[in-house]
């Protein structure tokens, strides 16, 4: 009497064993294609450092203050430079190690007959007067500083500046002008979201009820249609909104109304879809029991199909308009208005406190939007089961 073989664990089996060999090499090759070096992490994080710190220093109350500025040249070429010659005593200035060198060679900064006592920040100014922050600086009691910095990533060009500006403050506290301006663009911003939501509904709407299977497919015209308006649908969701705002932005100009367009006409096809797809997922008895009487079409839509799928294109609608604030954000880097734009040029300029109250106040925004959505599609479409 022959005994059954026993049966073999699935990691042992010859179909698992050349999947795990399939996969580590794939996983071996995009290791290599994407250039992954963990150890760089650890490596520049000196460099990313001043910039973290920056952003998570929102600029949102501020004081009236003086400031004093002192800034030392330095020539950015493939060699070190000689050693620099000290100033004058009489005189405020930088002195630094070397005035010529390459992106990351050490450089040390001293700062002579400064208000003392003071502090401040010091920056790197390439020639397109973009200001890298390279960390705080004090005085003493005699007006001097000593830091020790190596030349950022961002030096760019032939003649560069390492900048120290020592403030204090004068005056009482008020709001800040970037918080007042970032509060302007952020309302700009949820009112870009809803108009193009908005358009959305309008257009998808209408549309849904074309590219519904169960409405559409009774007849040789129906289906072409139906295979129509899908197609468009899936033609106008491959196309990411940061192309249709850059179109729109040469169209109509920089600006909001470039950002209602390309988020509006995207959301367009993604609403146009999951509202189809609402409408073909309803219970089939009203409306066989309307066209039972001999109601047209029309008729069928508006008393069948209508009052089921009110709720969900309600519900969806809202959840929309929460996902074109946040795409808005990223629409606004390439012309299409509202926080993005602002967040954009304060990165260019490397104004870190800046970017990182548009940064905060995104995230209120997004986290408030998503708050009421949740509540609101509660409401409509009852608790989730």
């Amino acid at each position: 009497m022959k005994t059954a073989s026993p049966i073999r664990p699935f990691y042992a089996r010859t179909r698992f064993i050349l999947l795990v060999l399939a996969a580590g090499i794939i996983y071996t090759y995009g290791w290599k294609v994407t250039q992954i070096q963990p150890g760089n992490l650890i490596r520049d994080f000196h460099l990313v450092k001043p910039l973290i710190s920056a952003l998570l220093k929102p600029d949102l109350i501020t004081r009236e203050t003086e400031s004093f500025t002192a800034e030392a040249t330095f020539q950015l070429s493939a060699s070190p430079g000689p050693e620099a010659t000290a100033p004058p005593p009489e005189q405020s200035a930088l002195r630094l190690s070397r005035t010529e060198g390459s992106r990351g060679d050490p450089v040390t900064v001293e700062g002579f007959h400064l208000p003392p006592n003071r502090q401040g920040k010091l920056f790197w100014v390439n020639s397109i007067e973009q200001a890298f922050p390279l960390g705080e600086i004090a005085t003493d009691s005699s007006g001097r500083f000593y830091k020790e910095i190596t030349v950022p990533p961002t030096a760019r060009g032939d003649q560069q500046w390492v900048r120290a500006i020592l403030t204090w403050e004068t005056g009482s506290w008020h709001i800040s002008h970037t918080l007042k301006l970032t509060a302007e663009k952020i309302i700009e911003t949820l009112f870009l979201g809803l108009m193009a939501t908005t358009l959305a509904i309008i257009l998808a709407g209408p549309l849904s009820f074309l590219g519904a299977r169960n409405l559409m497919t009774r007849n040789k015209m129906g289906t072409s249609v139906y295979y129509l308006i899908r197609t468009l649908f899936n033609v106008l969701r491959s196309i990411e909104p940061l192309i249709m705002a850059i179109l729109f932005a040469v169209w109509v100009g920089i600006g909001p109304f470039a950002g209602v367009l390309a988020l509006g006409l995207h959301s367009t096809a993604a609403l146009g879809k999951l509202f189809s797809e609402q409408i073909e997922s309803i219970d089939p008895g009203p409306v066989e029991a309307i066209t039972a009487t001999g109601a047209h079409p029309l008729q069928i839509v508006l008393y069948g199909v209508l009052p089921q799928v009110i709720p969900q294109f309600l519900a969806l609608g809202f959840y929309r308009w929460d996902i074109n604030v946040r795409m808005s954000t990223i629409i606004g880097f390439v012309g299409g208005g509202g926080i993005g734009f602002l967040l954009q040029q304060w990165i260019n300029l490397l104004q870190y406190n800046q970017a990182g109250t548009a940064l905060l106040a995104i995230a209120l925004v997004v986290i408030s939007l998503d708050m009421i959505s949740a509540r609101l599609r509660e409401k409509i479409t009852g608790p989730a089961t």
